[in-house]
């Protein structure tokens, strides 16, 4: 009994201490079963009236009528919850309604077995009062357990007023059966704690992981780096945008971005400057756009944001905003990290009214972005589609070429004008792709720098380049263009110093060439390369002189042994004096600077001549000698036509 005594005080704290969201299920558990109420309710009104008939009393009559007042207006409360849902808000409301009704009920049933009792002398009509009222209140133990301080209520005031009825004769059978009711009483009592301490742990743990489950939801549907939406929540809530679409009245932007450079960034000052780069970006995005749009990321470097507009004046002014953002530095670790974004942007309905139309439209927009320069916006038109879907495709195709083998090299030589000999001999990548057949190196080798392919490709290069040349006569060096990422990598001198052991091919008959516009883009990184690179006495070249921002002062900077003088110069040497003074003042300043002259693009007899008359020191061209496989390199350098034909 103390035990029963103190589980009742504690159960006096312990509704405190739940959560509304809890208690708003434990009152829901009130109305869950309407059809036993209604059963319960229509019985007790019926025994009610049958003994009110039977006996005749105006009380009981009274009381019965009551009875089924009281049931019929519980009844209507019933139908009425279980048609709304109980949420934490109302159920405090349904709750102080379900007990004004349950009180009454309870106590009417009470008060009719004690009138029973104490005004009729039939024992069948005392039966009937007294199971009626022991019966509802047996089921009260059960049903309404959820909330206990209201079934322990039902439940004294339905069976105690029997006992009371009963001890009013001073009979020893009902004294006896006074006794039995109130042990019945504390037996419910137990049995309704215990099943709501059952109900309340079951209703915890499945709230518990109801919610764990709702956090693993929102967790699965967010970019673990950025805390921005991921592609799952983006596409979820991008085809949500377009079925409210149509009666917005207004128009849906999607922009899709790419961060520029972010692999160099990655390869030069490691994943964790990296990662910072894209939380910064995705951070400002998610700041300055507010709720009715969406801020995702697709995985990589990749961003796309949906936001309402009303025409495309306005996508475009938030365009500028979005690329604005990202070129804003980022400070890591003492460094400032720089980037920009690409941006390809669809408009529904016009640019497509479903979610896979528009993001196709946006990528060829993002492709159109790209090719024309970085920290550029595009929008989509559908012009775009031939031109750019044959880049898309070729982006793929050069994933994997090299491992279906279908790059080879062409060497052109190189002679010298002074011996009209063989020098050296350029590298130049050629593909031959499965389903394009052959590809310009023009058109392959921006998307192979875009998609990041271009560093394997480039390791392939200079790996073989040095395999070949390895047999040539030691005099005979061999020249490989580096692409800007590859001279902005930091492991460039590692991948050079292990292409030069694999080979066994003297550091000094390396000639790696770069074009001088790669130098501005970043000066302290490129000079720190050069240098790198001449420490392992490997030759470095300035590729395509003159076609750049040309500036004395770089070239005292940059440690070259070499200039190359760009095509366009010697094309013009037959009909133009400036021409043939340009060409004249590059040779003569590398002569000044302790640098050998290239001319490249030779042709003709006439512009042979008027290099000579120059004095460069070395040309090569197709008037000389094509581009041509290793082994006709190999006959030609063992003495069948080394020599220049002009």
């Amino acid at each position: 009994m103390a035990r029963l005594i103190a589980r009742l005080r504690e159960l006096r704290h312990s509704d405190h201490r739940i959560t509304a969201q809890v208690r708003a299920v434990l009152v829901e558990s009130l109305y869950a079963s309407t059809q036993s109420l209604v059963i319960g309710a229509l019985t007790s009104t019926t025994i009610a009236a049958v003994v009110a008939w039977a006996t005749v009393d105006a009380w009981l009559a009274a009381a019965a009528v009551a009875i089924g007042v009281v049931g019929a207006l519980r009844i209507a409360d019933a139908l009425r919850a279980h048609r709304v849902d109980v949420d934490a808000e109302a159920a405090a409301r349904h709750e102080v309604g379900y007990r004004v009704g349950a009180l009454a009920y309870s106590g009417l049933l009470g008060l009719f077995g004690f009138l029973t009792l104490t005004r009729s002398g039939d024992g069948v009509v005392q039966l009937l009062a007294v199971t009626t009222a022991i019966g509802y209140a047996a089921g009260i133990a059960g049903r309404n357990a959820g909330r206990p301080r209201i079934a322990l209520a039902q439940l004294c005031l339905a069976s105690l007023p029997l006992s009371a009825g009963l001890l009013i004769g001073f009979e020893p059978l009902k004294l006896v059966l006074a006794a039995v009711i109130v042990l019945f009483v504390v037996a419910m009592i137990d049995i309704t704690l215990q099943t709501y301490g059952a109900l309340l742990k079951a209703t915890l743990v499945s709230h518990e992981n109801a919610a764990l489950a709702a956090h693993h939801a929102a967790h699965a549907r967010r970019d673990d780096l950025t805390g921005v939406a991921n592609r799952t929540a983006f596409r979820e809530q991008f085809e949500e945008r377009l079925r409210m679409l149509p009666g917005s009245g207004s128009k849906l932007a999607l922009y899709w971005l790419d961060l520029d450079r972010f692999k160099e960034i990655n390869d030069t000052f490691g994943h964790l400057a990296g990662n910072a780069l894209l939380a910064a970006v995705a951070g400002r995005l998610r700041t300055h756009f507010d709720h009715e749009s969406v801020v995702a990321r697709l995985g990589g470097d990749e961003f796309a944001i949906l936001s309402p507009v009303g025409d495309r004046q306005e996508a475009a002014t938030i365009g500028a905003a979005i690329l604005a953002l990202v070129r804003r530095p980022v400070a890591h670790d003492g460094h400032s990290l720089r980037t920009s974004a690409s941006i390809g942007v669809a408009l529904a309905p016009e640019n497509g009214r479903e979610a896979d139309t528009l993001l196709k439209n946006a990528d060829l927009a993002l492709y159109r972005a790209k090719e024309s320069g970085r920290g550029q916006l595009y929008f989509y038109e559908p012009v775009m589609d031939e031109k750019i879907e044959r880049r898309r495709q070729l982006d793929y195709e050069l994933h994997g070429a090299l491992e279906r083998g279908e790059f080879h090299l062409l060497f052109q030589p190189i002679f010298d004008l002074a011996a009209s000999r063989v020098l050296s001999c350029e590298v130049l990548l050629r593909w031959t792709n499965r389903h394009h057949g052959v590809v310009s190196p023009v058109e392959f080798i921006p998307i192979a720098e875009d998609n990041g392919t271009i560093d394997a490709i480039g390791h392939w290069v200079l790996y073989q380049a040095c395999e070949v040349a390895r047999d040539w006569p030691a005099d005979i060096s061999i020249a490989v263009n580096l692409s800007p990422i590859q001279l902005r990598a930091t492991h460039l001198p590692a991948v050079v110093l292990d292409a030069l052991n694999a080979s066994g091919m003297p550091p000094e008959r390396l000639n790696l060439e770069v074009t001088e516009t790669v130098l501005l883009e970043d000066v302290e990184t490129s000079l720190a390369a050069l240098e790198a690179l001449n420490r392992l006495r490997v030759r470095t070249t300035l590729d395509d002189f003159g076609t750049g921002y040309s500036s004395l002062s770089y070239l005292t900077r940059f440690p070259f042994q070499t200039l190359k003088i760009d095509r366009s110069f010697v094309t013009d040497l037959e009909r133009s004096p400036a021409s043939i003074a340009i060409v004249q003042t590059v040779v003569d300043l590398g002569a000044q600077l302790g640098m050998r002259t290239i001319a490249e693009g030779v042709e003709t007899q006439a512009q042979l001549d008027q290099l000579r008359r120059t004095r460069c020191d070395a040309v090569q061209g197709y008037l000389l000698a094509r581009p041509m496989p290793a082994a006709m390199v190999s006959a030609m350098l063992a003495g069948k036509g080394s020599e220049a034909t002009g």
